[in-house]
């Protein structure tokens, strides 16, 4: 009896969890990979945490192509209205998540229907969104017996038509660091501010200053992106705050971008803690969030394959300021990211980002096509 991908997007659709909290949702991608697997010798599996890594062995194999997908969700409410709505409340897989899974699960039924000559590693990673669980597995060592030669992996895009695959010979995604500044002075009475050093005024003129960094530190042909999405001081309006907390994100597409934009934030944050007569706490956390540098010769691979596919409408994309743990993986193994189309009024990471589910079977027979060249049948 076929399985119906739908069904399954739908089941995990419902059980949206955080990063390395993925137990409901590993137990259920286990039991559908027994159904998949079963009586296959050929294939095999383990288990790190809350990822799974399913290994495919080839007949003859020269090669590991690896496929990865993640697997956690995000901090949302739901606001869809679907009737197969998230059941954990305050969750969402806002981010096509549970749409990756399903493909993958697609993958790992089409290209096991018949055992390649060569390997194929299909990797369930947890913490995408939060703890860079692609990191985090690479340097516990969990890919080091099954490691890929070749790894590739896509992200589903909004915005983008079913049969959409977009992608580009260089970097798609941003490198990102996480930002988090403590400003600490001394409170006070609102009728006394000689006596005291504001820790909110000093944030203000914080956040001000750095946007001088982008304005006239970057090369504008270069780019960059630096957000402050927080900033917390004070408790009422007569009493001058003691300390401020901002918390934001850097974005570049190369590395050495990044460095510099840290650079400078860090002296803009010397310079307020001089003039402001506060300490200034300036936390970077880049994590395994670099940039997502597609292989350019694995690429045009890619992309010339899907260009004479009927059903795929190629389109070379200009990168995006997001971010993707994907990126930490391809600085060590070879590989492409791309996007796939789903056709949602709704952005990324939106309440009501609703994905056209017609998506999930295009994917699964573009892409198994595509794997199955590489593993050579």
């Amino acid at each position: 009896m076929p399985i119906d991908f739908t069904q399954i997007r739908r089941d995990l659709h419902q059980i949206p969890e955080i990063g390395f909290e993925e137990f409901e949702t590993q137990a259920y991608l286990l039991k559908t990979l027994d159904s998949i697997c079963r009586g296959k010798a050929f294939i095999e599996r383990k288990t790190w945490k809350t990822g799974i890594l399913v290994f495919i062995k080839g007949s003859q194999p020269s090669k590991t192509i690896g496929w990865r997908t993640d697997i956690d969700g995000l901090p949302v409410v739901e606001e869809t209205g679907l009737a197969f709505e998230s059941q954990h409340e305050g969750k969402m897989h806002a981010c096509g998540h549970d749409i990756h899974m399903t493909v993958a699960l697609g993958l790992v039924e089409a290209c096991s229907n018949v055992q390649p000559k060569d390997n194929l590693l299909f990797l369930f990673q947890p913490a995408e969104e939060n703890l860079a669980g692609g990191m985090e597995m690479f340097k516990a060592g969990v890919l080091e017996e099954w490691k890929p030669d070749e790894f590739y992996g896509l992200h589903v895009r909004p915005d983008l038509k079913v049969g959409d695959i977009a992608t580009n010979t260089s970097t798609l995604f941003a490198g990102t660091c996480e930002v988090l500044v403590t400003i600490t002075g001394k409170g006070g009475h609102a009728a006394f501010p000689h006596n005291a050093n504001d820790a909110l005024v000093a944030a203000a003129y914080f956040i001000t200053q750095v946007q001088t960094i982008i304005s006239r530190n970057v090369d504008p042909i270069q780019g960059g992106v630096v957000t402050f999405g927080s900033l917390h001081a004070g408790t009422t309006n007569n009493v001058i705050a003691e300390s401020a907390i901002c918390h934001g994100t850097i974005r570049s597409l190369t590395q050495d971008m990044n460095l510099h934009i840290q650079k400078r934030l860090k002296a803009i944050g010397e310079g307020i803690a001089a003039s402001f007569g506060v300490n200034v706490v300036v936390e970077l956390k880049q994590g395994g969030y670099l940039p997502v540098e597609n292989d350019p010769k694995l690429v045009q691979e890619l992309m010339i394959f899907f260009k004479d596919r009927p059903a795929v409408n190629l389109i070379d994309c200009e990168p995006a300021m997001i971010g993707e743990d994907f990126g930490y993986l391809l600085h060590q193994i070879p590989g492409v990211m791309f996007w796939l189309g789903v056709d949602s009024p709704y952005p990324l990471h939106h309440s009501k980002m609703t994905p056209d589910e017609d998506a999930i079977s295009f994917a699964i027979t573009e892409i198994a096509a595509f794997l199955n060249t590489k593993v050579t049948i």
